[in-house]
């Protein structure tokens, strides 16, 4: 897949796969942000994306971060609509800290990693009644 990006800065690398295999590829900090203590930041990235339309980016917390930095993001997922791409549309992520002290994100450090994903145009049906067997509700499976 072949996606138009924007560097808002000429010192923002351009995102890349950490493996040859990996599903997603590294987002990293655009600027140096200091996170309070339980705290939450928006991080800049530098960066612009063009996803195509019947598409999105996921932004996901990278497995290492929250054991190593004690950050996270924040919303769990990050979700960028494909038309949320004009020049000053820049993807930032929002990064909470766990810990009790204040964490610096450097600029260049990788914080969070975007994957492409399919997001088909939804149009809904209403009907009076589905009928499929109730499971139980919420927490049913154990």
């Amino acid at each position: 897949m072949l996606l138009r990006i924007t560097r808002l800065s000429p010192s923002v690398d351009l995102p890349a796969p950490a493996t040859g295999g990996a599903a997603g590829f590294d987002l990293a900090a655009a600027e140096e942000v200091e996170i309070p203590a339980r705290g939450i930041r928006l991080v800049g990235t530098g960066l612009v994306i063009a996803v195509p339309t019947g598409y999105f980016l996921g932004i996901f917390a990278r497995s290492s971060t929250p054991l190593k930095r004690g950050l996270m993001v924040a919303n769990g997922v990050g979700v960028v609509d494909a038309d949320y791409c004009g020049p000053g549309d820049e993807i930032k992520v929002q990064v909470l800290n766990i810990t009790d002290h204040p964490v610096v994100v450097r600029q260049g450090d990788r914080i969070a990693q975007g994957i492409v994903l399919p997001a088909p145009a939804v149009q809904w049906q209403e009907v009076t009644e589905i009928r499929t067997p109730t499971r139980g509700g919420f927490g049913s499976t154990g």
